[in-house]
């Protein structure tokens, strides 16, 4: 900043979405994967428009730029968010906000008019089909979204000239999640009310002009192919149908913001959020299901490319790795997998098939309540309780992993998997196995600091202790999935494919391969042991010392101990004991296994819940307030 603007102002800070931390925890969640999703779908979309040359005409041209656009405007401001989530100040740079000002106008301005371009490419392509390549030559689709990118610039540019200018010395709060222009010159210290009508009406303008210019360019395109015949008008409809839907959900926030007269903060931020991040979102889905080349091109890439075995997508790059050491000798004829399931007496199945359909339903009902009594209980926002919820997600994801599966086989009698859904089963099994046995490690760290040194437990557990923790509990279950599927899936599969099981998991997986596998075996199933029997130990040993300490303290101590930590020890016996059976006993005994299983997939799903509830009284007063306040909701209305 230089002398004239004489700003004392050096960062602003951000409110956010909301103040509840186990909120911004689950928002945090939430937005991280719609982010990763963001980012992996706009980026396929290009490069599958770039690499598959049946896609290489003006309208996916446009499309992988809209991708590309799309992928910038969300990234400009969800990571800054996403991580403001773990801070407790949420702040900003002058720079940063104005740069971030500057990216915003400038990648949405370019979108606005990349619109308005695939717009009159539809237009050429339904009224005049015979010119449409003449028109739409190669040098004009560069020429128009190079001129797209102009037109942002300038507006950006043209915008930011003027806010750097403002003299920034006193209020430094900005009730959003990031910084945009109506929000900055507020805090000007000058009378902005004639700047402010100024800019926005800029922004205003130009989302407004835009906007008319497509309704009316669609409006065209049906008028004229319905004069030309009645039966063309659907045909019209169905390809502009995606463009349309883009237009409506990118220009309708951008017009209520800028151009609105009135300002609501919790609109004004639900509509940020939309256009930052659902709009992105939809975009590559909303082209991929409503366009038949796009459909057609992704059928040709899974035929072409994932049958030889690169299907795990969580872990696309050790594939590609692993591709290129793989040679001809190693391509797989078997493309799916039988299971035997649980038994093949049909009344036996039926009875399991109801048994099973309960307990799904407890296992959702119950997980899921755990979740939001925590997330919406301002008496639970404590770290032992956002692991609680933590656990209770993953214990929710764990079964919905191969239970629906089961029930849907128990139901068909015809019980098969493909040979992409075995091996996506066992990278999302390994990944929710090795996060909870690492969420239970932190859990009995939280237990020992609330025991063993409570006047320094909201010091030590501090929120963004307790996120990094969860965090590394999600990284190391994924290396440890990632590290066991690396093993496995360059294996050759050419005869037997009944697997004497309901879900895929690796001793059966490889036991299926047509090699020797046994040393290989031992080793994967060696590290699946050794995580799961040296979790266990570690836990057993936190447990242990945490009640050594309360026994020298005094025998009072140590009953009430063992009261809160009795709910823990349960959750860990009825966790390990099945994993540590199936990965380290040397004899394998398929009746075992399958209860086991069972055991991991169901009944402990149902318990840990149960078990937290009846045994927390925290948790049953929360669940009454919840009660409560429902029924009084519902005698209100």
């Amino acid at each position: 900043m230089d002398g004239g603007n004489q700003s004392t102002v050096s960062e602003f800070v951000f409110l956010g979405l909301c103040h509840s931390w186990n909120i911004q925890i689950l928002l945090f969640m939430i937005f991280s994967m719609l982010y990763l999703i963001i980012a992996s779908g706009n980026i396929f979309i290009t490069i599958l428009i770039i690499t598959d040359p049946h896609l290489h005409s003006p309208m996916c041209f446009l499309l992988a730029n809209l991708s590309f656009v799309d992928m910038w405007l969300s990234s400009v401001t969800t990571p800054k968010m996403i991580t403001d989530f773990l801070r407790e100040n949420k702040t900003i740079s002058f720079r940063g906000c104005m740069c971030q000002i500057l990216f915003v106008h400038f990648v949405g301005g370019c979108e606005m008019v990349l619109l308005v371009v695939m717009a009159y490419d539809r237009y050429v392509a339904i009224c005049k089909p015979l010119h449409y390549s003449t028109v739409m030559s190669v040098q004009k689709c560069i020429g128009l979204v190079v001129t797209s990118w102009t037109i942002g610039f300038i507006h950006a540019l043209s915008q930011l000239v003027v806010i750097v200018q403002l003299p920034f010395c006193g209020p430094r709060v900005i009730d959003s999640f990031f910084c945009d222009i109506p929000l900055v010159i507020k805090l000007a210290c000058m009378d902005s009310t004639n700047l402010e009508i100024l800019m926005n009406g800029d922004s205003g303008v130009l989302a407004m002009t835009c906007f008319i210019l497509l309704l009316v360019s669609y409006t065209y395109i049906l008028l004229t192919v319905h004069r030309s015949s009645k039966t063309g008008v659907s045909k019209a409809l169905s390809t502009c149908t995606a463009h349309i839907t883009v237009v409506v959900l990118f220009f309708g926030p951008c017009i209520f913001i800028y151009v609105w007269p009135l300002s609501i903060t919790w609109v004004d931020k639900f509509l940020a959020v939309f256009y930052s991040v659902f709009t992105p979102l939809l975009n590559p889905t909303i082209y991929t299901l409503r366009n038949k080349e796009i459909k057609n091109a992704l059928w040709r890439f899974q035929r072409y490319y994932l049958d030889s075995k690169l299907i795990a997508t969580a872990c696309l790059l050790v594939l590609l790795f692993k591709a290129k050491t793989m040679n001809k000798t190693n391509y797989s004829p078997v493309y799916e997998f039988v299971f035997l399931g649980l038994s093949t007496y049909r009344p036996v199945q039926h009875f399991l098939l109801a048994l099973s359909i309960v307990l799904y339903i407890a296992i959702i009902l119950g997980n899921t309540l755990a979740v939001f009594t925590v997330a919406l209980d301002p008496h639970l926002h404590s770290p032992m309780y956002f692991f609680l919820g933590n656990l209770s997600f993953i214990d929710l994801c764990f079964s919905t992993l191969a239970v629906p599966k089961m029930i849907s086989d128990l139901y068909s009698g015809h019980s098969t998997i493909s040979f992409q859904g075995c091996v996506i089963q066992i990278f999302v099994l390994h990944v929710l196995g090795g996060s909870e046995m690492v969420l239970l490690i932190a859990m009995a760290l939280d237990r020992y600091v609330a025991i063993c040194k409570p006047l320094h437990y909201l010091t030590i557990m501090s929120p963004r202790t307790c996120a990094l923790l969860l965090a590394g509990a999600w990284v190391i279950g994924l290396i440890h999935s990632v590290a066991q599927l690396a093993f496995v899936v360059h294996l050759p599969f050419c005869g037997p494919n009944e697997i004497n099981s309901f879900y895929c998991d690796l001793p059966w997986f490889i036991k299926l391969a047509c090699s020797d596998t046994y040393s290989m075996e031992f080793m994967v199933t060696a590290n699946s042991g050794f995580i799961s029997t040296g979790t266990f130990f570690l836990l057993m040993v936190s447990y242990a010392v945490i009640l050594f300490t309360m026994w020298k303290r005094s025998s009072g101590a140590l009953s009430k101990a063992l009261s809160t930590l009795s709910a823990h020890i349960s959750v860990v016996v009825l966790f390990f004991g099945p994993c540590i059976f199936v990965y380290m006993w040397p004899f394998p005994t398929f009746p075992v296994d399958k209860f086991l299983a069972v055991l991991d997939f169901m009944v402990t799903p149902v318990l840990n819940p149960a078990i937290y509830t009846l045994r927390n009284k925290d948790m049953r007063l929360a669940m009454r307030r919840m009660v409560k306040q429902l029924l009084s909701l519902r005698k209100i209305s």
